[in-house]
């Protein structure tokens, strides 16, 4: 009798799947799978433990040089689909299912995890969209989900900068014209400086954490010109209050951005040099961003006091990146940014934020720095980078940090150009405080070291992409 219900199972099951199959039938056949990453080992001979960190001042991200951030790994695999209707390849739509898994050290190395827990790793999924691009062969695209939008950036600071918009929404785009709408409250801030997003909900008679979101607009236009690019970006963000039977009491409140950036083509020797330089100002909650991030939607500093709201809060940022191909043995590239930010209260320097908490409500920042890259011969390129930052935090002294960095590097793609990948690099990094940087502990080095004029990094690093 068991015998037979355990094949009545089976063949229940066998049929179930067949019938599945005849109405779910994948055809797809095209799939590609990308990866980037920077993985290795680092070693600071004079920091407690001589385990290496990254040298740059906190609060500014990888600003000041990214040879030696913290290990990171990505995977994109990606199924693309290019339906023809009615036998016209000139209707084809071309769509894209895209995710993003993340991986990034959490503690020394990424490789260090046994396979009794995973700390010291930290996992992440920042994309999972579908795409629809030239729509029944029109200038309509779609997109919906979670992604990492963003489009130039300092490569050599890790610096997404003007219009970095990762976070989960949906946006259309006709020709040069883009409209998006996000809602990053999905992130609880209690650990930041942002305007909250979670409160606590008792209409039901119990607790309840109730999130509220955060609304932004994003409009995006690009105006082709003669060897240039000039593109306009507004924002509008909203925040809707708290609710009546709620513990905690916050405010509606809202912002807006401005910016514009041109891209600019130069003509060298060697081509795919260029020069960019963008101006963004943010106002109210959309003010963002700090540590080294420039989404607008990372509220900075605290609220006014009485109002709780940011209304007198905003956020001035410059850009300056430009790259030179000056002939088959050298390359430069720098860059500047400058940042000014103040929030809502009209404290200069610390003010109560939602959490009870005193923190710094004004912020300028001044980063520079340029990478030589010479082109021993195709496979062995030399880079040397000389970067200098300052940030001053409230009415505190500017804090201040130099860093002088060479890497020999190799170029198993024998490719004499800025951006060929995989890079194997031997580094050596030497970077020097001011007395209130060093004081202070102002940069992770200081923090493990303790007060410290100089600070050294030694390491062997790769860095790939691979699409």
């Amino acid at each position: 009798m068991k015998n037979k219900v355990l094949k009545g199972c089976f063949w229940i099951v066998f049929l179930i799947s067949q019938v599945s199959y005849a109405q779910i039938q994948i055809t797809n056949k095209k799939f590609s799978f990308g990866t980037t990453g920077r993985i290795g080992v680092g070693y600071s001979p004079n920091a407690d433990g001589r385990t290496g960190r990254q040298l740059n001042l906190d609060n500014q991200g990888s600003l000041g040089g990214r040879m030696d951030q913290g290990d990171y790994v990505d995977f994109l695999p990606t199924f693309h689909f290019t339906p023809v209707v009615g036998g016209d390849s000139t209707k084809t739509t071309k769509i894209d299912v895209q995710t993003r898994l993340s991986f990034y050290s959490g503690g020394t190395f990424l490789g260090n995890v046994d396979t009794k827990s995973n700390r010291g790793m930290i996992i992440a999924l920042p994309e999972a969209f579908v795409e629809a691009r030239n729509i029944m062969g029109s200038d309509w695209d779609v997109w919906a989900g979670s992604r990492w939008l963003r489009y130039d950036d300092v490569h050599i600071a890790d610096y997404f900068y003007f219009d970095d918009h990762s976070a989960t929404g949906w946006g259309i785009r006709h020709k040069n014209t883009r409209f998006s709408m996000f809602f990053p409250a999905v992130i609880d801030t209690a650990a930041s400086n942002s305007t909250p997003y979670s409160y606590t909900n008792i209409i039901s008679g119990n607790k309840n954490l109730i999130y509220r979101q955060r609304e932004v607009f994003v409009l995006e236009h690009t105006i082709p010109l003669k060897n240039n690019d000039l593109k306009f970006l507004a924002e509008f963000h909203n925040v809707d209050r708290s609710g009546r039977n709620s513990v905690e009491q916050y405010p509606s409140d809202h912002g807006w951005v401005l910016g514009a950036k041109l891209n600019t083509g130069l003509k060298t020797k060697i081509a795919g040099s260029f020069n960019q330089i963008s101006l963004r100002y943010g106002s109210g909650i959309a003010n963002g961003g700090d540590a080294g991030n420039t989404q607008t939607w990372r509220t900075y500093g605290a609220p006014d006091e009485l109002t709780g709201k940011y209304r007198g809060a905003y956020s001035l940022t410059a850009v300056e990146h430009i790259l030179l191909n000056l002939s088959n043995r050298w390359s430069l590239n720098a860059y500047a940014v400058y940042t000014q930010s103040k929030g809502g209260s009209d404290n200069d320097n610390k003010a109560i934020d939602y959490y009870k908490r005193n923190i710094f409500n004004k912020k300028s920042e001044f980063n520079t720095g340029v990478r030589a890259t010479y082109y021993f011969n195709n496979w062995f390129h030399i880079l040397s980078e000389l970067h200098y930052a300052v940030r001053k935090d409230g009415t505190q002294d500017p804090a201040s940090m130099m860093k002088l960095v060479l890497a020999p590097t190799l170029v198993p793609t024998a490719e004499r150009s800025v951006w060929a990948r995989p890079h194997i690099r031997f580094i050596a990094e030497v970077s020097r405080y001011n007395d209130q940087a060093m004081n202070s502990l102002y940069s992770p080095f200081l923090q493990q070291s303790g007060a410290k004029r100089f600070g050294t990094y030694l390491g062997v690093r790769t860095e790939w992409w691979i699409f």
